[in-house]
């Protein structure tokens, strides 16, 4: 057995099993990040949206935030389980459905720290407004950090990488706008 990403080289079959395992490892990860950059910009839409509303109020922000994010998490779910059931031809296994399990929680582990500071607003510990402006700096912040986490790892020059930064970050502000503006329609 070879492999020719490998250099052609003969594989052993728990060779082959170890790199099939890593390349559904990889996958995952890139499916986890997928899910949560999709959450992360949804939230951070509502957030945006609630905050240029006139009488928004706490309950109301804290309910449209965390329905919206279950809601972006959910789909995300059911998308993967019908590629799944389309490619494979099946449904996914327990270990696979796991792993879809661990991707949808790591997306809505992004509504911890804004929905907190929500409800903190809701409990009158602090205004909204200022919950929902730290929610917003803490959405920008995970969607800069995993921009940087992929520009990092990338291999370009630095040149090259603050290039693609810099387009991540004009694509980021296009999806962020147009978010904003179709929740406030």
């Amino acid at each position: 057995m070879t492999d020719e990403r490998h250099g052609g080289r003969p594989r052993s079959r728990k060779h082959q099993r170890r790199l099939e395992e890593f390349d559904g490892q990889e996958e995952a990860f890139v499916r986890y990040f997928k899910e949560r950059v999709y959450a992360t910009f949804t939230g951070l839409a509502i957030v945006l949206v609630v905050s240029a509303s006139d009488h928004a109020e706490p309950d109301h922000a804290f309910f449209a935030l965390v329905l919206g994010v279950i809601g972006i998490t959910a789909a995300g779910f059911v998308s993967d389980i019908v590629s799944h059931l389309a490619v494979h031809q099946e449904f996914p296994s327990g270990a696979e459905f796991a792993v879809l399990g661990r991707i949808a929680g790591g997306a809505l582990g992004t509504v911890v720290v804004p929905g907190i500071l929500i409800a903190l607003a809701w409990l009158d510990v602090m205004h909204l407004e200022t919950a929902l402006r730290v929610s917003s700096i803490v959405y920008i912040a995970t969607l800069g950090v995993i921009g940087w986490a992929a520009v990092r790892r990338a291999r370009l020059s630095w040149t090259q990488k603050l290039v693609a930064l810099g387009i991540l970050l004009a694509l980021g502000l296009l999806v962020i706008g147009l978010q904003t503006l179709a929740h406030s329609i």
